[in-house]
């Protein structure tokens, strides 16, 4: 029996009734397909949870590792100011305190950074090797054994040595949780999972922002619960295709849904479309390296998802990582400036979770394009308001714009690149397109640690509010490329975007194009 009775509304593009069976490229286009592409499209938002509450369960949990990962790389900066920290790790000063060396400061970020990025780009190779749930129980266990090196470590080079080595899971996390949430659950659900994956992020950063006093250990906490709980769960349906072994695919897809049709039909609809769209994909040479992300259409994809979360960088360039420090330059007194700096982790919390209001109605395009056409003025108007002569009044003003400018950050640019990062790759190029994607972030991210304590620091450039205009103009630019490249993806099945992209459309024509199984049979020919 059909899960959905009522036909699609929203103008997407769904495939038409054709004959039973089509041929393109020597695979079989079977009813099954069809059907399971109709039923994507017809899934309301509570019918999809009703059904698929085992794969959000599943999601929600492989993506508690983000809440290690974000707070894992805040903490080792909150234990600076730490006095037992400092005299252990630090050089003695001549008034007879200790303290850590900028050098050993700015070494310890960036050794952990180096190994973000390298667990990142090996996340992208192993996964297709390994599967999501292998290679996150594998990054459980080093996990937990690294952290013996950085609790224990008894100099500061151990400790780089340590954190760098602790890099190399947090960078696996960091893909896998969207890569697994973009696979085990339907297109109604898709925008709201991949954003959770962003609010694991941001309660990462609450918990760090307020643990001065809580030691390595509480790392540890993360880990092992986590690992024997997933023990039991599913792998990716999709990621079993791609290795050929549809029997499991099809136990995968049943461990995750509860449909409720006689002998399973939906679920055989849905295993049917996950093979049409992997073998489509081989058909239309979509290969399976980092290098495949740069030939053809997947050149563009790529482009989209690293651009799109760069984005989260740029639109905040240089004031965004440093808001204590700028609240702090711009008059505000430390005990202001650090409470202004931890409501914005608060904003960013409120926005996430308000994002998934939005999404019901709004596309990603939209969202992503009115979030920088908020804060782009903004940005400006702070820059602007730096060249007046400094008073109390303007210093507030220009701390109460950046908190609203958090705020629509929180509601758009934070969360969105999330899906459009997890979504817009092929998928059998999914994890390394997201690999691409985040460390093209984590590159801006260090070229913004570096370049901004020169733009800020009162000794060096100390622009103060003119930091600001860096971040506009960068701003701008990226609301420009948004409006010419960027594509509104929601509610499309991959095997849509992976047409859509095949014939070439200009980002402001993917919506509403409808495709045709017989137009798309020919055209693939």
């Amino acid at each position: 029996m059909d899960i959905v009775s009522e036909k699609p509304d929203h103008g997407q593009a769904a495939f038409k009734a054709g004959p039973a069976v089509l041929e393109t490229s020597g695979k079989i286009l079977t009813e099954n397909t069809r059907l399971a592409t109709e039923t994507e499209h017809n899934l309301t938002f509570w019918q999809a949870v009703k059904i698929y509450r085992k794969a959000v369960a599943w999601s929600i949990i492989v993506s508690m590792a983000t809440i290690m990962e974000s707070y894992d790389i805040q903490i080792i900066g909150s234990f600076y100011a730490y006095p037992t920290f400092q005299k252990k790790y630090g050089e003695r000063l001549p008034n007879g305190k200790y303290s850590i060396p900028a050098k050993w400061q700015v070494a310890l970020t960036l050794s952990a950074s180096v190994g973000i990025i390298i667990g990142i780009f090996a996340n992208g190779i192993l996964v297709d090797r390994f599967g999501h749930k292998k290679l996150l129980l594998i990054s459980y266990v080093l996990m937990t054994a690294f952290i013996f090196i950085t609790f224990f470590a008894p100099s500061i080079e151990v400790l780089l040595a340590g954190e760098f080595l602790c890099g190399l899971p947090w960078g696996v996390f960091g893909i896998l949780a969207p890569s697994y949430a973009a696979e085990v659950c339907p297109t109604a659900l898709r925008g709201y999972l991949t954003t959770y994956v962003n609010l694991c992020w941001v309660i990462g950063h609450i918990i760090a922002a307020g643990s001065y006093r809580i030691p390595f250990a509480v790392q540890w906490i993360w880990p092992v619960p986590l690992f024997f709980i997933l023990c039991f769960a599913p792998d990716s349906p999709w990621w079993l295709v791609r290795q050929n072994r549809h029997e499991d695919a099809e136990h995968a897809l049943l461990r995750l849904s509860e449909f409720k049709d006689e002998g399973n039909t939906s679920v055989k609809q849905n295993l049917d479309m996950m093979i049409y769209t992997n073998q489509h994909e081989l058909d239309t040479n979509v290969g399976g390296s980092y290098l495949d992300c740069f030939k053809g259409p997947d050149l563009r994809r790529t482009e989209i998802a690293c651009l799109a979360w760069t984005t989260q960088v740029f639109s905040g360039f240089a004031i965004q990582a440093y808001i204590t420090y700028f609240f702090t330059l711009a008059g505000l007194s430390p005990g202001d400036s650090y409470k202004l700096a931890l409501g914005t982790y608060s904003i960013a919390f409120v926005g996430t979770a308000s994002s998934w209001v939005l999404q019901a109605y709004v596309g990603r395009r939209k969202i992503f394009l009115f979030g920088l056409a908020a804060m782009t003025p903004i940005m400006w108007i702070v820059g602007f308001l730096a060249l007046a002569p400094p008073t109390g009044a303007i210093a507030w003003a220009q701390s109460v714009l950046l908190l609203v400018w958090f705020g629509a950050y929180g509601l758009t640019i934070g969360p969105i690149p999330f899906v459009i990062a997890s979504e817009i790759g092929a998928t059998r190029l999914r994890s390394k397109t997201l690999s691409l994607a985040r460390n093209s972030c984590y590159l801006m991210v260090i070229v913004n640690v570096v370049v901004a304590p020169y733009m800020l620091n009162l000794a060096q450039g100390n622009l103060k509010g003119i930091a600001a205009f860096p971040a506009a103009g960068l701003s701008m630019l990226c609301l420009l490329w948004a409006y010419f490249r960027l594509p509104e993806t929601k509610g499309r099945t991959y095997t849509e975007l992976d047409i859509l992209f095949e014939l070439g459309l200009p980002a402001r024509k993917f919506k509403g194009y409808v495709i045709d199984a017989l137009d798309v049979v020919e055209k693939v020919d």
